[in-house]
């Protein structure tokens, strides 16, 4: 049995599966719930060195958070790894009242313990890079201060308009928050910068992450983190940073190699994402010959009306499988679909809150899924979209998701763990809207040879 490592909580469901990625593909046994596991549930899987549980904290409010993480912690605790994960998304996305990461941490610390809190975000793997407390991520167009990124400074929920981290985390907690910069790790006085900081008061610690060296770094400070348990605050950075540690000091070895992504003959998709990155794969998609199908997500605020789109759609998605076409479902096909105008119109017009509607459309576009494989028994499903994510693997009654083989970083393909017969075994990869190569959903289909 493997000694665990590492247990994480993550936010969204996207975001857990990248966590899960980087252990899993470095030669680390890890699963991931859908809920906090019973001893029973971790019974199944006796060979875990990692543990985590797959969240949607990252929408919700603080109330939401008060009344639900402290299940979650305590379920990490009880797997008595020496680290406990709080994953929050690379682009760092939160609020006061949305997803806030100041308020996780405050329920997290009593209960996680830790003389302080690192905070790594930076992940150059996936082209996140924090310097001097400023986090910057890339496209594919360049690489953007968070609050120049053409797609986080503009998002609909949680507007990125503060890039140093420290600034930006002190609106959501009244922790005191320390740094330590690429500038004092490059000369090599990481240690001394962890004691001043320590004898300031901070508790809660950001870490820069930029390159290699800054990321073993990062690693090395999380590992040796105190005399008793860590609580880790951070992207899959932690993760990579951890790894990085861990072949340095010979605790797993330099090279692992996963299975490779095989290919399948269809693949059904749906998409709740209007990012512009996911945007351009759909439209690469549709260039390959996938069938792209509209669901007019502003039929969403009446039950009845919904019912039947989602019927509708079911319709058109099996008569495009009969036929042998690929399919990916759509309630937007990007930010500047008239599509999005409609839902906005819609939920104002019903009196409805926005996420009342938007948990129903995520909850059809899973139910889409769960149907889709229970008709065709295809062996494998794509996912665009967080909230979107959770909604499908709750419908389709899932309980645990491990990783199959690497696909996009962020982004695996895995496999779901249910009771249920004809969802047990499907294949399945969660994207976030920012994740992945423009053809993504074709490399989904088409594996790597």
């Amino acid at each position: 049995m493997h000694k665990p490592l590492l247990s994480f909580y993550g936010d969204d469901f996207t975001g857990s599966s990248a966590v899960m990625e980087v252990l899993a593909f470095a030669g680390i046994p890890t699963v991931m719930f859908l809920q906090p596991p019973s001893p029973d549930d971790l019974a199944r899987f006796p060979d875990l060195g990692a543990m985590g549980i797959a969240g949607v904290a990252r929408s919700r409010d603080p109330h939401w958070m008060d009344q639900n993480l402290p299940q979650a912690f305590n379920a990490l605790a009880r797997f008595g790894a020496p680290i406990a994960h709080y994953k929050v998304c690379s682009t760092f996305d939160s609020s006061p009242m949305c997803g806030s990461i100041g308020r996780a941490i405050d329920i997290g610390a009593p209960l996680l313990g830790g003389q302080w809190h690192p905070l790594v975000v930076g992940a150059p793997e996936i082209r996140r890079y924090q310097t001097f407390g400023q986090l910057f991520a890339g496209t594919d167009d360049g690489v953007y201060r968070l609050d120049r990124h053409p797609v986080m400074s503009r998002h609909p929920t949680t507007p990125m308009d503060e890039a140093d981290l420290r600034l930006h985390l002190a609106r959501q907690t009244d922790r005191t928050i320390g740094l330590i910069d690429m500038a004092q790790i490059k000369s090599g006085r990481t240690d001394d910068a962890l004691a001043d900081n320590l004898a300031a008061g901070a508790d809660i610690i950001a870490i820069d992450v930029l390159d290699d060296e800054t990321l073993t770094e990062a690693g090395r400070l999380i590992w040796n983190g105190g005399n008793g348990p860590v609580f880790a605050i951070g992207s899959q950075g932690v993760e990579y940073a951890l790894v990085a540690h861990w072949r340095a000091i010979g605790h797993l070895p330099a090279r692992y190699e996963p299975p490779k992504l095989q290919p399948v003959d269809q693949i059904f998709c749906v998409s709740g994402s209007c990012s512009p990155i996911n945007s351009a794969q759909i439209n690469d998609a549709e260039a390959q010959g996938f069938e792209i199908i509209a669901l007019e997500a502003a039929r969403a605020v009446d039950p009845e009306e919904w019912e039947r789109s989602l019927d509708q759609t079911m319709q058109k998605s099996l008569s495009a499988l009969s036929n042998g076409q690929d399919v990916i479902v759509v309630t937007a096909r990007g930010p500047d679909d008239p599509a999005m105008g409609r839902v906005h119109e819609a939920v104002h017009a019903s009196g409805l809150s926005a996420g009342t509607v938007n948990d129903r459309i995520g909850a059809g576009l899973g139910r889409l899924v769960a149907d889709i494989r229970r008709k065709t028994r295809l062996p494998r499903v794509a996912v665009a979209g967080g909230d979107t994510s959770g909604h499908a693997m709750t419908a389709l009654g899932a309980t645990a998701l491990s990783a199959l083989a690497p696909l996009a970083p962020g982004a695996p393909l895995c496999q779901v763990h249910s009771e249920n017969g004809e969802i047990d075994g499907l294949e399945v990869t969660l994207k976030g809207g920012q994740m992945g190569t423009r053809d993504f959903f074709h490399r989904a289909k088409a594996g790597f040879g």
